[in-house]
């Protein structure tokens, strides 16, 4: 097959992919839902529950994308340096987007910053967002895909903390923008925190730990004990769904962390809303692909 053949041939799986995980939520987001019902004893957390779920028969029935908010698509690739369209990446990512707007359809959400239009096709100056991570000696790719909406992104915040703050001061910025900011992004919220030296690269891992499947820990147990412990305590704030209060506010909490400057404690979060739209696919060499965010996936 020639190259332009498979440049075509990725570009429209990652669009069918795109198209699909806009209307169907990933396994793991929708087991979780259905956990988190059954929790609740409230009539209108109930209700809320049944919502949802009746939002997302509709969504697969009518084939349209389960919110209209279908975010800025923003790409988090792990590259192997010996993947064969390595060099094509960003025009593969950029023309499924296109193909995927017009298919789907995708709400346009792509605005020139400053010029102050909407493009009318979710491409604009550097969006898609797209992240690399380069793998040596491998020849595949692992693709993370994700619809950031607006309401989940309004609770983002970074800042950099004096070091006396400790991790106490990150749990208290992690919570003031729960009680906040929560609200605006549509729980239960899948909460994605990430610590380092500045406010780029937390905000960078905050984003990264929402791609991580729902039950995963960070590896560190004094992390891992603090997702736990930031869990509990967001969820007794009691925003329940849709903000309509009930037993859980939050699907999960994901720290991602990197060393840090000993003077310094960059913190930020970022968080997804119960319609938690992401996807990862898997390509090979030859460009077969595997599916781990929807098992049952036909493309």
């Amino acid at each position: 097959m020639d190259i332009e053949k498979q440049k075509s041939e990725m570009t429209d799986t990652i669009a069918k992919f795109i198209k699909y995980f806009g209307k169907i939520l990933p396994d793991d987001i929708q087991k979780k839902l259905k956990e988190l019902a059954e929790q609740e004893e409230s009539p209108m957390a109930k209700l809320t529950y049944d919502t949802m779920f009746k939002n997302q028969e509709l969504a697969r029935d009518l084939d349209r994308p389960s919110c209209q908010d279908t975010g800025v698509i923003q790409f988090f690739a792990k590259v192997g340096t010996k993947f064969p369209l390595i060099d094509h990446l960003e025009e593969i990512f950029t023309n499924a987007v296109l193909k995927a707007t017009k298919e789907a359809p995708l709400r346009h959400n792509s605005v020139q910053t400053f010029d102050e239009y909407n493009t009318g096709t979710n491409v604009g100056y550097r969006t898609p967002s797209i992240n690399y991570e380069i793998i040596p000696n491998s020849d595949e790719i692992n693709l993370d895909i994700y619809m950031a909406g607006g309401g989940c992104t309004l609770p983002g915040k970074a800042m950099v903390l004096m070091p006396g703050e400790g991790y106490e001061g990150a749990t208290k910025f992690i919570l003031d923008q729960m009680t906040s900011y929560g609200l605006n992004a549509c729980p239960p919220l899948l909460v994605g925190v990430g610590i380092a030296t500045s406010v780029e690269t937390a905000a960078v891992l905050s984003k990264k730990a929402l791609m991580r499947p729902l039950g995963s820990h960070n590896p560190n147990p004094k992390a891992a004990m603090m997702e736990e412990e930031l869990e509990k305590s967001i969820n007794a704030i009691g925003l329940g769904p849709q903000g309509f209060s009930g037993a859980n506010s939050v699907m999960g909490v994901h720290i991602e962390n990197a060393a840090r400057h000993p003077s310094t404690i960059g913190i930020a979060v970022n968080t997804g809303c119960w319609s938690h739209r992401r996807g990862n696919i898997i390509f090979h060499p030859d460009l077969s692909y595997e599916i781990t965010s929807h098992k049952e996936v036909v493309l």
